[in-house]
């Protein structure tokens, strides 16, 4: 077969097992056996083979899984990945309608969604064709996952329309299916998953796709994040034309007046076993994008979405025990242990007793019978005591003296609730705050876990996290577990957190109160590390979403010698302490009143980098070619956008040309 002839036949199989698919993962109504498909499958897997030039990101054999990653690299959101109010009552919906009609002077519609159980993601897709997938991460940046959703089959790798857009959907795995993979775990002697959620998310962050492929995910899309040429007046209208384009849609409906949102609560409260997938709530949406618009943002959500999240599922069961936790900053942590016993999903061992007021409050002793239930189908927590089965043989608890960790004395400061150890040496501790660290959040050094870290302490290798970054392969060696490869893994990953953004410093430092969301405000505002350790009260106070006891707690920070001591050895060793992004945007503006449209998959750059880049050098970035286009920015297999911009007579620029341009 020539090569031509090769070319027109894969096309063919690819358009043909795409249609199937289609037709077996979204609309459920297969019109070809198992045996069928994969004949075609067969058949285009000889062909690429054979034809090495035919082979294709959008290619159905690309789903299969491709070469195991060694990590997965930040993807900052272009379309920030927002988290929603929640509501636990008809009453709280009632408020909620109630705010939006203060505002809104008009008839409403109300779009009441799934929440789907799962793991939120987002979906990039550039002239039609699946470029990049994400996790949310923290809503801000997120982890590049591309190489996994491209098995996941109810995924579109091509639409049916050339079109740029950013989706979000959640990944799920169906009850059924959840429970045939365990099936199998349990068959090869493996670990058996906790509940669908967690399978789903574990699934996800394989390094190796080809594990991914063989796991039973699905997707529901429910938001077009961003999309170019395209303007709707509905959330609804959005989603239709997400169907039309090939992808799994959220089933939805609509309401005109919260009374029937709330009918809707109580029915799915009541049947939500009936589906075949896991929900925990509904989601709550105004239609008309106008009138969100109009209701505008909160910092961290939406003022025109909220969560209704269905009572929590209660269980008997009976405490055991009640040990003590020491975290990061000294707090001790009563932790009941309890008969393991199956709640939403998940078989729970443990809850967490908050403090000492919380156990006096509920009256729970050690062998009393309790009713648990997971907070917000998260958290475990027990309810109550069931006072009128007690024996008398059970046990009052008192929480200790002296801290179980390092034996110093324990307090407890007037107006906390929280009783603590103030031994900054105390080994807990410290070893709470390395954990914190080299978090994913943080500073993200991959293979030093909590069992890494309890041996360095033991071992006296570190004192602190600064230590982390003076450590030598042959110090780390002789560790248990460890071995050649696997130090020499470590001290890289140590090394390349040198590099990370100054949020990250600020988050890992564990400053207390101070998030990862905060961090990056601080990094923002202040630009580096010496900027804010000098900062006054006013200027840290200033900075919106920064609280009073936010900023007084930084300020403490920074007012302790050990922590200056801790920044100074982390100075020392090479670790960024600026915020490179500020200093990049204080620079020349090279692009300043230039408009770009990219196009194409570029090699150097993926499409946002490129576009950030853009931007910050003055530029802007259009979805479309006009005669106003001064520059189109294509990489290979670019479309109808390059057409137009070769037919309008708009230079066109490869990378090298590009790169050319901003290194003048």
């Amino acid at each position: 077969m020539e090569f031509n002839e090769a070319k027109e036949k894969a096309a063919f199989l690819r358009e043909q097992l795409e249609y199937h698919n289609y037709r077996y993962y979204v609309l459920d109504a297969p019109e070809i056996s198992d045996y069928e498909y994969d004949l075609m499958m067969q058949q285009l897997i000889d062909l690429e083979e054979k034809f090495p030039g035919l082979s294709s990101p959008d290619s159905p054999t690309q789903r299969v899984g491709g070469q195991a990653l060694s990590e997965f690299q930040q993807v900052v959101h272009s379309v920030p990945m927002l988290s929603l109010d929640n509501s636990y009552s008809h009453g709280e919906l009632m408020e909620f309608d109630k705010r939006i009609r203060k505002t809104i002077q008009e008839e409403i519609e109300y779009v009441v969604e799934y929440k789907i159980d799962g793991l939120s993601i987002a979906l990039r897709y550039e002239d039609g064709r699946f470029v990049q997938g994400a996790t949310r991460g923290d809503g801000y940046i997120g982890e590049d996952v591309t190489q996994n959703l491209r098995t996941i089959k109810s995924i579109p790798l091509k639409l049916k329309e050339e079109v740029d857009l950013e989706v979000r959907g959640e990944v799920y795995i169906a009850r059924e299916k959840f429970a045939a993979l365990n099936r199998k775990q349990a068959e090869r002697g493996e670990t058996i998953f906790a509940n669908p959620r967690n399978a789903a998310a574990g699934s996800l962050r394989q390094l190796d796709s080809k594990i991914t492929a063989q796991r039973p995910l699905d997707i529901f899309i429910f938001n077009i994040q961003q999309v170019e040429d395209h303007i709707f007046d509905k959330h609804t209208e959005g989603l239709d034309y997400l169907k039309h384009l090939g992808f799994k849609t959220s089933p939805y409906e609509v309401c005109s007046r919260m009374e029937e949102v709330i009918e809707l609560c109580e029915k799915w409260a009541l049947r939500r076993m009936e589906l075949p997938f896991d929900i925990d709530g509904l989601v709550i949406k105004v239609n008309s994008l106008r009138q969100r618009e109009a209701l505008g943002m909160k910092s961290k959500s939406p003022k025109w979405a909220i969560a209704y999240k269905f009572p929590a599922e209660q269980q008997k069961t009976t405490v055991q025990d009640i040990i003590i936790q020491v975290g990061r900053t000294g707090a001790l942590t009563p932790t009941a242990i309890l008969d393991p016993v199956r709640v939403a999903g998940s078989v729970i061992s443990r809850a967490t007793l908050h403090n000492e007021d919380n156990i006096r409050q509920k009256d729970i002793r050690i062998g009393d019978k309790v009713i648990i239930q997971k907070a917000g189908d998260v958290i475990p927590e027990v309810v109550r005591v069931l006072f009128d089965e007690r024996t008398g043989d059970e046990k009052i608890f008192a929480m200790p003296k002296v801290c179980p960790e390092c034996g110093e004395e324990t307090v407890r400061i007037a107006g906390e609730a929280v009783t603590r150890c103030i031994n900054s040496a105390c080994p807990a501790q410290l070893r709470r705050g390395i954990i914190h660290f080299v978090s994913r959040e943080a500073m993200n050094i991959d293979g030093l876990g909590e069992s890494i870290a309890a041996l360095l302490l033991e071992q006296q290798l570190i004192e602190d996290v600064a230590d982390l970054y003076y450590l030598k392969k042959e110090e780390l060696i002789p560790l248990e577990r460890m071995g050649e490869k696997s130090a020499q893994n470590l001290v890289d990953a140590i090394e390349k957190s040198k590099d990370n953004g100054l949020d990250r410093v600020i988050f890992g430092l564990g400053i207390k109160l101070v998030g990862s969301r905060a961090a990056k405000l601080l990094a923002e505002a202040f630009g580096s590390m010496d900027s804010l350790m000098h900062a006054s009260y006013d200027q840290i106070i200033s900075i919106p979403e920064i609280g009073e006891k936010m900023a007084e707690s930084v300020l403490a920070f920074f007012q302790e010698e050990r922590n200056l001591k801790v920044i100074e050895k982390l100075r020392r060793a090479g670790v960024n302490m600026e915020n490179r992004k500020k200093a990049a945007e204080a620079g020349e503006q090279k692009l300043e009143g230039l408009t770009f449209v990219i196009t194409g998959t570029l090699v150097k750059y993926k499409r946002n980098e490129a576009k950030e880049l853009i931007e910050r050098l003055g530029g802007r970035v259009s979805g479309s070619v006009s005669k106003k286009t001064d520059y189109v920015l294509a990489g290979e297999e670019a479309g109808s956008k390059l057409e137009k911009a070769l037919e309008l007579g708009v230079p066109v620029l490869d990378e090298a040309a590009f790169d050319a341009m901003i290194q003048q």
